[in-house]
């Protein structure tokens, strides 16, 4: 990596070496009252920048932005988290659909990102479906817990299947099915393919519904577009459906028709139970790909325990947005300043503050800025396959995902309540503010499958994502929210999500406290928090 940094403007250099001044150690209660909105505005400014070019892994954005954080760890007096190093190489393999591809659904044919989009992760540059049988098989669920198997009695072989966004709770919350409303693991997108491959299937199509899915078609469009990374593996990704997408909901119901289906009835008799049925129609498809093996960065930096130190908690937030978009008139940089250069804001603030620390937590803190995020938990999904820290001596992970820039709150939205004893450290935290706890706006929407946390939970390690809630802390921050929400409704994955002198940081600063006291008291702790018995994981032995 090249020291880019140092390339960024006059205005931005200056900016950081005023707002990451020296550090002054304290107490606890000192450091707490340290952590403020201006340095985490000053750390938001700078990181959803122009200069990062919106911060894509592997470009001269990625340069950047892991350069500026391997600084200011540095600058912070923290030790390389691996080895001697703070960087962690992921292998991507990096593929780019060709945009001009059409997709044939039974009579109709479909324009790549109006109404229908495919890739592929396939190691290949080119792959075909030809004229693959279509089977409609509800929501794509095996789940021997649920007794739901949607594929019970069925051969998917060199099939493509259609498949409900979402779970079968969703839409009727109170039939007892699956978590209700609250979304299961089940529901998320990349389960859906995961499953589908498993099965043997040849092809995979989502129906996208904006409520189940819980953001609208340019959403879908605009994050399957351009390049896509996954993991590298040694078979190529062979045992991955060979064609996996979306399509709209217009196409699926005019597909629907034309199968003698009417696709609302059908998509009832899904919710009743298990459902799978043959539309009698094909698919043909040709992806053209060009394909790029690549790497790119988790960036790592570790306090040293003052006596415990092979004991960490870890703190996570993906440094990683969308890129810039050349094809686009007038604006193209997708500068991500919610998503997700608030998160790494507070996770250099939250290394500030440990590190400001007269003394030292017993157990080791460590911070983890991770890749490709954007692209499917895939930085976090690779440290969690090969940990710098083992598992068994990690202790629990925090993570910041989008934080509060709409104003200070009462309340505390834990996304997944429940779900481990975690909880009970954040509420004694939460109660220092006057504050109380609550349950997340949208469990619908599946958030807790949706972030890096989720790559910890799945490996046993109890694992916390909650930030400020919808109840705003007295009128003027409501009137801001207001204000605020008319603004930025609508910028998740799109240009306009960009920074904001005007952004209110008083909620992000609550947080960032909350959080760090949750941190410090599992650092100077004993204990080994737990998952609840009612949580879908748990800390294998």
């Amino acid at each position: 990596m090249q020291n880019t940094f140092l390339k960024l403007s006059p205005a931005l250099l200056a900016l950081s070496l005023q707002a990451m001044a020296d550090t002054h150690k304290g107490s606890f209660e000192q450091v707490y009252q340290s952590i403020d909105s201006n340095t985490l505005r000053d750390y938001t400014r700078i990181i959803s920048s122009d200069e990062f070019e919106g911060r894509l892994p592997t470009t001269v954005g990625e340069e950047r932005t892991v350069d500026f954080l391997v600084k200011e760890f540095k600058k912070l007096g923290l030790k390389p988290g691996n080895g001697d190093s703070y960087l962690q190489p992921v292998q991507l393999l990096e593929i780019t659909a060709d945009p001009n591809v059409s997709l044939q659904l039974g009579s109709q044919t479909l324009a790549y990102k109006e109404n229908m989009v495919v890739a592929t992760k396939h190691e290949k540059e080119q792959v075909s479906l030809k004229d693959s049988e279509l089977v409609f098989v509800g929501y794509g669920v095996n789940a021997p817990e649920y007794n739901w198997n949607d594929y019970q009695g069925l051969d998917v072989k060199g099939k493509t299947v259609v498949i409900l966004v979402n779970d079968p709770g969703f839409e009727k919350p109170d039939s007892g099915k699956f978590q209700g409303k609250t979304m299961t693991y089940y529901g998320r997108w990349t389960y859906k393919y995961e499953e589908a491959s498993r099965q043997g299937a040849a092809g995979a199509l989502i129906v996208h519904e904006d409520a189940p899915a819980s953001y609208g078609w340019s959403v879908v469009a605009n994050s399957w577009s351009g390049p896509q990374y996954s993991l590298a593996s040694s078979d190529g990704n062979a045992s991955r459906v060979t064609v996996e997408g979306w399509i709209s909901l217009q196409a699926a119901q005019k597909l629907f028709a034309e199968a003698g289906q009417d696709f609302a009835a059908m998509k009832a008799k899904a919710q009743q139970g298990p459902f799978n049925q043959a539309l009698g129609l094909t698919t043909s498809v040709t992806v053209n790909s060009k394909l790029k093996r690549s790497v790119s960065n988790n960036v790592i930096a570790t306090l040293p325990g003052s006596s415990k130190a092979d004991e960490h908690i870890i703190y996570t937030a993906h440094w990683d947005h969308l890129g810039k978009d050349e094809s686009k008139e007038g604006d193209q940089i997708y500068n991500g300043a919610h998503d997700n250069a608030t998160g790494t804001a507070s996770l250099l603030a939250m290394a500030k503050a440990f590190a400001s620390l007269e003394k030292a937590p017993e157990r080791s803190v460590t911070f983890l800025a991770v890749t490709a995020e954007e692209q499917g938990l895939i930085g976090s999904a690779y440290y969690a396959e090969h940990p710098v820290i083992p598992m068994d001596k990690t202790v629990a992970n925090l993570n910041m995902d989008a934080m509060n820039i709409l104003g200070r709150t009462k309340d505390v939205a834990v996304v997944g309540m429940g779900k481990s004893e975690l909880e009970k450290y954040l509420e004694k935290a939460v109660s220092r503010q006057g504050r109380t706890l609550t349950r997340e706006d949208r469990p619908e929407a599946g958030y807790y499958y949706r972030s890096d946390h989720f790559s910890f939970a799945k490996k046993g390690v109890p694992a916390l994502y909650a930030k400020g809630g919808s109840t705003p802390w007295d009128e003027a921050t409501a009137d801001y929210r207001k204000r605020t929400k008319v603004i930025v409704t609508g910028c998740y994955h799109q240009v306009c999500d960009q920074f904001r002198e005007g952004w209110d940081f008083g909620g992000v600063e609550q947080d960032a406290r909350m959080l760090f006291e949750v941190g410090y008291d599992i650092a100077t702790s004993n204990d080994w928090p737990k998952w609840n018995a009612s949580s879908e994981f748990q800390r294998t032995k």
